[in-house]
């Protein structure tokens, strides 16, 4: 079996009580948003969706924030007939407990679209790639990722299938989506890297 890195740990405010989002294989599974906020005072609104076992388990006693530790995962739906990738954090533990925002995540697999290197009109070097970020059942998950600077550059050049370990954080990015129906305001997920790592291959 492949070997997975995908692990995330958040800790933010609920922003509303958790819903019921879908049952699989008997299972029953909820989802929530959870307002994390940035050192520069922005706010990232995450999706979390939690099976219900782990859900009975939090004693909202234990203060107003949530921990959430567990895994970023992807989903395909269609909407209207077009594709949409949705990106949440399947939560694998919650615990109601006070303290600093924590935003951390560790993420390793395969390029699985060439990266795209840009600059900012103010000439800030960053890179887009996609990872497809192994899962048990030979499945993946895959995730957005931008890299800034020096790791920019260093991704820039990998190519398909080359793997590359990100740490970083989960975010959120609102923008408007100009549809038949008019503009939309649409919310974007992806793992801002801190860091970069491109692992060698093992013989």
């Amino acid at each position: 079996m492949e070997h997975t890195v995908n692990q995330i740990t958040v800790r933010g405010s609920l922003r509303e009580l958790p819903v019921f989002s879908h049952e699989n294989h008997g299972k029953r599974f909820f989802r929530f948003l959870l307002d994390v906020p940035r050192l520069s005072g922005a706010v990232d609104t995450l999706p979390v969706v939690v099976p219900e076992p782990a859900l009975n388990e939090v004693d909202l006693s234990g203060g107003e924030m949530l921990t959430v530790t567990g895994q970023i995962r992807s989903h395909n739906r269609r909407e209207g007939g077009v594709r949409h990738l949705s990106i949440f954090i399947f939560a694998s533990r919650v615990i109601a407990e006070d303290g600093e925002p924590i935003n951390e995540v560790t993420v390793e697999g395969p390029v699985c679209k060439e990266p795209v290197f840009r600059r900012t009109p103010l000439g800030r070097e960053i890179c887009d790639v996609m990872l497809a970020v192994p899962r048990a059942f030979r499945r993946a998950d895959y995730l957005p990722c931008i890299l800034w600077g020096r790791t920019a550059q260093e991704v820039s050049r990998c190519h398909i299938r080359d793997r590359v370990c990100i740490h970083g954080r989960l975010q959120s990015r609102v923008y408007t989506k100009l549809t038949d129906d008019g503009p939309m305001e649409r919310t974007a997920y992806e793992i801002s890297a801190l860091t970069a790592e491109i692992p060698e291959e093992e013989a």
